[in-house]
């Protein structure tokens, strides 16, 4: 099942070396609450509220949306944050 809609209300329930993140999803017609575990860091790093995504996953038995896989429609937090650098761009490496 894929999904695609505005990102809000990001919350991590718990703390582990893999967190688990709760999300909700604002779809065309629907409000879906989103759980993910897998690449939830990566996941943390990349979206921010107000952010377009689409999701990948399945429904569980409490209605909730298990995130499998996700894509940033867009530019993700990080690039952002990266051309929004206070610190000056580097012409080369070596």
């Amino acid at each position: 099942m894929h999904l695609t809609g505005t990102v809000s209300k990001i919350k991590i329930l718990t703390y582990s070396p893999q967190p688990l993140v709760r999300f909700t999803l604002q779809a065309k017609d629907q409000v879906v609450n989103c759980l993910i575990a897998t690449h939830s860091l990566t996941f943390l790093a990349e979206v921010e509220d107000q952010m377009t995504i689409l999701i990948a996953g399945t429904l569980n038995a409490r209605n909730q949306f298990v995130t499998r896989n996700y894509r940033v429609l867009g530019k993700t937090k990080i690039m952002y944050e990266f051309e929004n650098s206070r610190y000056p761009k580097s012409h080369s490496l070596f």
